[in-house]
């Protein structure tokens, strides 16, 4: 499997797990009165920063291959 294919399938599942994280956040924030613990608070944020270095990635994956096939022709 390439590094482009992994990258995609990372970025996908990390979104889902972001989105439950977050929504996880609110629920408990809904259901219990008070502040909630830091690692409900910040649960977010592991999986966020692995999408921003994915995210990145396939953001630059298209000159980046543009780079790989100029070089391949000369």
């Amino acid at each position: 499997m390439s590094i482009a294919r992994l990258s995609r399938r990372s970025h996908r599942g990390l979104s889902i797990v972001f989105t439950l994280t977050v929504v996880l956040n609110f629920a408990w924030r809904a259901a219990v009165a008070g502040e909630p613990p830091a690692w409900v608070t910040y649960s977010p944020l592991p999986p966020l920063f692995l999408q921003l270095i994915t995210g990145l990635y396939l953001f630059a994956l298209p000159w980046l291959g543009n780079e790989r096939a100029s070089a391949a022709g000369r």
